[in-house]
């Protein structure tokens, strides 16, 4: 499904001075058809009463959801991957450690994708799951 070859590394570094990078997502894994990272729960994702914050979750799911469609997009195509819409359903609270999401396509069209992203705790049960629509724009926009 995806049209770029890369090894988690260069995802890793590919996010490198992103809002990803400075909460400490880190990629997992690339399978046929899915992208995996964790992110930990600690200060830098917390919300006030000390619970992972539903946005630093949204942000996991976004990163996910466009890192699979940049790897969809042709290299010969000079698109570029933005998010459109996203939603969120937080189901249970995280305290500490890591959650862990992956991304699988709902639909991949020529000029929007939609992506499911689960969320998991340590103990892989759902903490969140999100939806996110992206569209393909030209990159020279």
């Amino acid at each position: 499904m995806f049209s770029k070859t890369v090894t988690v590394d260069s995802l890793q570094s590919f996010g490198k001075n992103s809002i990803a990078h400075h909460i400490g997502i880190e990629f997992t894994e690339i399978g046929k058809d899915y992208v995996s990272a964790k992110m930990p729960v600690d200060q830098r994702t917390h919300q006030p009463f000390g619970i992972l914050h539903g946005g630093a979750s949204v942000v996991l799911a976004e990163t996910l959801g466009s890192i699979a469609s940049f790897l969809v997009i042709p290299e010969n195509e000079n698109k570029h991957a933005v998010g459109l819409e996203i939603n969120a359903n937080h189901l249970r609270p995280v305290k500490e450690g890591y959650v862990y999401g992956t991304v699988r396509p709902i639909h991949i069209g020529r000029t929007t994708h939609i992506w499911d992203i689960r969320i998991t705790n340590e103990e892989n049960k759902l903490v969140c799951i999100s939806r996110l629509t992206v569209a393909i724009v030209n990159a020279d926009r």
